[in-house]
C-alpha cells in the first residue's frame, strides 16, 4: 500500500560554453546528462565543475532528503491504527483527535513541535505541495464542514492513501483514500512540514 520514495533532489542542467579564438563554442554534457539549448548555463570558469551554489541558483525547488524520517513517522502511525478518537486527545493513552495525532508523531519521530489546532497547523511556513506531487510524510488538510475552512488533517502515506484520526464513529486512527469522493471533495491543500525538521532528527534517521 505505502510506497517508499527516493529523495527529491533538484535536477540541475548545466551547459558550459568554451570559446576559443577562431572557433565556435563547444557544448559539453551537463553533470546530469545531455543538455538542450533551453537549459544553457554559462560558467565563469570554463571546464570547471559547477559549485553547489551554482546548482542551487538554477532552481527554486527546495530539496527534500528525508525518506527515512518520513518512513519512521508513517511506520509509527500505522502501528497506532485503531487507537480511539478523542477530541483534544494527543496521546496513545487518551486517544487522539486529528491534530493531536499528527503532533504526537512529528514530535516523537521528527522533533517538531507543531501547533495544536488544524487552523494553526495549516498556517505553518512550510512548502505548499500540489495534489499530484505529494510525497509520504506531507500533511494534507481538509474542509469537512463545507465552509471552505480547514477542519481536519492527516498524513500522506503514498499511493493516494493518508492516515488520520478520523472520528469516534469511524474508529479513530485509520487509513483512507484521497480518491474517495468525500475526501476528494473536501481536500484543501498540502504542506511539506518535514522540510522544517531539525538536523538532529535527520541524524537519528540517516
Amino acid at each position: 500500500m505505502r510506497k517508499r520514495f527516493a529523495p527529491l533532489v533538484p535536477l540541475a542542467l548545466v551547459l558550459f560554453l568554451a570559446a576559443c579564438a577562431g572557433q565556435s563554442p563547444q557544448t559539453q554534457s551537463g553533470v546530469f546528462g545531455p543538455l538542450s539549448k533551453s537549459d544553457t548555463f554559462v560558467s565563469k570558469a570554463p571546464h570547471a565543475e559547477p559549485t553547489e551554489q551554482e546548482l542551487a541558483d538554477l532552481t527554486d525547488d527546495q530539496p527534500y532528503e528525508m525518506p527515512q524520517l518520513a518512513d519512521s513517522i508513517l511506520s509509527h502511525g500505522l502501528s497506532l491504527v485503531g487507537t480511539r478518537y478523542r477530541f483534544g486527545g494527543s496521546s496513545v493513552k487518551s486517544g487522539f483527535d486529528c491534530s493531536g495525532f499528527i503532533g504526537y508523531l512529528f514530535r516523537e519521530e521528527a522533533g517538531l513541535q507543531l501547533p495544536r489546532s488544524t487552523r494553526e497547523m495549516i498556517n505553518i511556513d512550510a512548502p505548499l505541495v500540489e495534489r499530484d506531487e505529494l510525497e509520504p510524510g506531507d500533511l494534507v488538510f481538509f474542509s469537512t464542514n463545507g465552509r471552505g475552512r480547514v477542519s481536519h488533517a492527516g498524513i500522506y502515506l503514498g499511493d493516494d492513501q493518508f492516515i488520520h484520526s478520523a472520528s469516534r464513529r469511524s474508529g479513530g486512527v485509520r487509513v483512507d483514500s484521497l480518491d474517495d469522493r468525500y475526501w476528494k471533495r473536501s481536500f484543501l491543500e498540502a504542506k511539506r512540514v518535514l522540510a522544517m525538521a531539525p538536523d538532529e532528527a535527520q541524524e537519528r534517521h540517516p
